[in-house]
Formats: C-alpha cells, structure tokens, sequence
C-alpha cells in the first residue's frame, strides 16, 4: 500500500491502525502561530514561556493533534475520507525538537452509515502520551 492508498470499507477492521510520525520544528510553530493568530506567549516567546508552568516554549495542542489528521487523510482510511469528528485530551506539553507520532486505530465500523470511529493517540520520543482522543470518519 503506498503512503497514500485509500483503504475500501472491507479493508477498515476493528485493531487497524496506521502512523504518521514528526519532529515539530521553530518553523512550525511559528508558522502554525501566524496561521492561526495563537500567538500565545507559552508558545512564540521564550522568556515568557520560562516564567510559565511550562519552563519553557511549548508546541501548539492543536498543532500536535493536526497530525492526527495526517494520518486519518492519507493512512487509514486515506484520501476520500471525510473527518466528522474528533475529541481530544491534552495529557502532557510538546516541546520545539520532540518528534510525535500520531496513531489511529480502528475501533469499531458501522457499514450501513460508512462511519468508522477510531482511537487516537499521539506520542512523544520517550513513549509519553501527549494526546488521546477519538476520532469519527466517513468513508
């Protein structure tokens, strides 16, 4: 399957799963901040960030939780599936530098409706769990 494939509804079975790992730069948050206008200091200003619960500059939530989309759009289901949904928890900060990798795992399919929700997850470098959520899909 290339890295793009679109996976039909047959081939969606609960335990699925696909990834897409990245190492978030300077360059993304300070591009994600002037896309967004989150120019919140935790994340643009270094000094004011050391002063925060943080200790230090800090990714974006929903810069990290976009690469769940990553892998919902082009991994499982893939190109064609329409995003219905999706809830998150924030369990741990993403700092500039960690690499995060963003996990979707089918959970259940409901074939007459085309819906197939799947839990998601994403990760730190060390294995931490930075995000959780789950995520609903029409295929």
């Amino acid at each position: 399957m290339s890295e793009s494939a679109s996976l039909s509804l047959d081939d969606l079975t609960p335990g699925r799963s696909a990834r897409f790992s990245k190492t978030l730069t300077e360059s993304d948050v300070v591009l994600f901040a002037g896309i967004t206008g989150d120019l919140n200091p935790v994340h643009v200003d270094e000094v004011a960030a050391r002063a925060s619960r943080f200790g230090g500059r800090v990714a974006h939530g929903m810069l990290t939780a976009s690469l769940i989309s990553t892998v919902l759009g082009m991994k499982l289901p893939g190109p064609g599936a329409v995003y219905l949904g999706q809830t998150l928890r924030f369990t741990a900060p993403v700092r500039i530098g960690d690499t995060v990798t963003a996990t979707a795992t089918v959970a259940s399919v409901d074939r007459e409706r085309r819906r197939v929700r799947l839990e998601t997850i994403c990760t730190n470098q060390a294995g931490e769990v930075v995000v959780k959520g789950e995520a609903e899909v029409l295929v």
